[in-house]
């Protein structure tokens, strides 16, 4: 395979800078690809897709190397295809819009707008990249006030399996804009940039993080189950429960209000067990964001192999699943491994199921759950547990979220998409109808 067409920074297996390219944040994707394009611009995006056309080979699309199974941003003797060095922003304060090249980091970027004075949903951790984080829906302790990623984007720019460099909007290849919010990323086209619709940000926002014993977790768990979905929609948080061997069961989330009405709002959350450190605290909104989301190096990685599943709870746990939990955290012997919580509701659930490729609208809250390891002999052993809690918890949550995949899930278009699966076939056909970018649980085209 001549590289000769190839645009950009290339580097093919065996070249400078190949040892540092193979490295995902989370090492059990590593894998060895043939060739790394760093694309500087959509032509060398366009280049590297006909490429891959042309030589058969096989073709990924990567934007913050996170993430969570394997073949998904990522392919063993094909091309890789990383935006990451494209990470320009233009803010227009005026529209109150961004545009945002798809190879920028999270983190930079919604400190970046919270410094011009803007506020933008973000995830959990910095080191994710917007390019794919946008396409699945995208969540953080500021979407019960202004709803998911998705949500907030207003157009991208994609190159399609041809190679053609297109626009989506609402007036423009409007099935495409719609599949774009929540269909998840690479199945359409790989995309180069988005606009966001961004909102003034407050002066300042309050935020909080609470520790209790971590054998309280039951106690802890069943609390905020109660009281997170429904409490005001100004509120989002986390609820974090690590391994026994780390010990850390917190709540962490931010409100858009004062000190004095938050206090007031967690009261039920800090009259359950005995926690052992209250912080709450009121910050310029740029020092918020700080304090949630603590700058990581970039693109970043976990010193531990990491294996996730994820779910949703449309209905508050009986003791069952909370003892599900406890016994996987009591046995897990990583330090990452822990069950994640964040709250629902507010302006994610006042998006109809339909209006967006983004499905989930109304569930109480978000779990997801993970095993880490450090040592190849202990993987087989950490894959199972994520399994069998996945099979145990089954009767207690529904469906999965497509940014945190398990290749377990079989019947992964259901899971993912609902009932916006068809539909979603449907618009795979009509812009990449022989498959070119498909990778485990891709969605199929619906002649497939």
């Amino acid at each position: 395979m001549g590289s000769k067409e190839l645009t950009g920074r290339v580097i093919f297996m065996g070249d400078p800078g190949y040892k540092e390219a193979i490295k995902n944040w989370n090492p059990y994707v590593d894998t060895l690809p043939l060739v790394f394009v760093f694309a500087q611009n959509t032509v060398d995006v366009s280049n590297a897709i006909k490429w891959a056309r042309k030589n058969k080979a096989p073709v990924r699309v990567r934007s913050g190397r996170h993430a969570l199974d394997k073949d998904l941003s990522v392919v063993k003797g094909g091309i890789v295809i990383d935006v990451s060095d494209m990470q320009k922003v233009h803010v227009n304060k005026k529209k109150a819009m961004a545009t945002v090249q798809t190879g920028i980091h999270v983190g930079p970027l919604v400190k970046g707008l919270a410094k011009k004075g803007f506020m933008a949903p973000f995830g959990d951790s910095p080191t994710v990249g917007i390019g794919g984080i946008t396409m699945g829906g995208g969540f953080g302790v500021l979407s019960r006030s202004i709803g998911l990623i998705s949500d907030n984007l207003l157009a991208l720019k994609t190159v399609d399996a041809e190679g053609r460099i297109i626009l989506a909007n609402k007036e423009k290849n409007k099935d495409l804009f719609w599949a774009s919010r929540g269909g998840g990323g690479g199945n359409f086209g790989y995309n180069t940039e988005y606009t966001f619709k961004v909102r003034r940000a407050p002066k300042t926002a309050t935020v909080f993080n609470i520790i209790w014993p971590w054998e309280q977790l039951e106690t802890v768990c069943r609390a905020w189950q109660k009281w997170a979905p429904f409490v005001d929609e100004r509120l989002g948080c986390i609820l974090e429960i690590f391994s026994k061997v780390n010990g850390l069961c917190h709540a962490e989330g931010i409100f858009l209000g004062s000190k004095t009405e938050l206090i007031k709002l967690l009261k039920p959350l800090m009259n359950s067990g005995t926690p052992t450190q209250i912080v709450i605290e009121t910050l310029s909104y740029p020092d918020a964001i700080d304090f949630l989301d603590p700058d990581e190096p970039i693109p970043g990685r976990s010193d531990q192999y990491v294996k996730f599943s994820s779910a949703w709870g449309l209905n508050l746990w009986p003791e069952k699943p909370i003892s599900i939990m406890k016994k996987f955290l009591e046995e897990a012997t990583g330090t990452e491994s822990n069950f994640f919580f964040i709250n629902w509701g507010g302006a994610l659930s006042r998006v109809p199921s339909d209006q967006t490729a983004f499905f989930w609208r109304n569930p109480l809250f978000y779990v997801e759950w993970n095993a880490s390891w450090e040592k190849k002999s202990q993987e087989s052993m950490n894959l199972e547990s994520v399994e069998r809690v996945r099979k145990l918890i089954k009767p207690y949550v529904q469906g999965s979220y497509v940014n945190v995949p398990d290749q377990n899930i079989k019947n992964f278009g259901k899971a993912y998409y609902g009932s916006n699966f068809a539909k979603l076939q449907k618009i795979k056909e009509k812009y990449d109808p022989k498959n070119l970018f498909h990778f485990p649980q891709s969605i199929p085209p619906s002649n497939k």
